[in-house]
């Protein structure tokens, strides 16, 4: 009977150590697949993170360029505004000088006139 019991209890601590040592295996497998789990939801994070900064790198070059053609053509125009404001002043030139000469056109063609009309064929 004792020897029975004896038997019984160390068949019953077996199965529980058996169990525990079950039951271990399975919460380190669980560990092993959470902490997995963790690295890859962090490798995914850090991904997106490089994703984004190759992204926003991407955009401030473009950026930069935009800025870059921007400004050239921004002293082209200013060239041009320069060339035009330019070319009217010769135009007020020209024309200022024009006027001059019809003016003194005009003074000898009076003088042309009087000096016809009151010349020495003319009593």
């Amino acid at each position: 009977m004792l020897s029975s019991l004896l038997k019984e209890h160390q068949a019953k601590q077996a199965a529980k150590k058996e169990t525990r040592e079950e039951l271990r295996k399975e919460a380190l497998t669980a560990a092993g697949n959470l902490t997995d789990a963790l690295v890859d939801h962090l490798n995914v994070g850090v991904a997106q993170a490089y994703l984004n900064e190759k992204k926003l790198d991407h955009e401030a070059r473009q950026l930069q360029q935009n800025a870059a053609n921007f400004s050239r053509q921004a002293q082209q125009w200013l060239q041009l505004v320069e060339n035009f404001s330019s070319a009217l002043k010769e135009v007020g030139d020209v024309d200022n000088w024009a006027r001059s000469i019809e003016k003194d056109l005009k003074i000898a063609e009076t003088a042309l006139e009087y000096a016809y009309k009151v010349g020495p064929s003319n009593p």
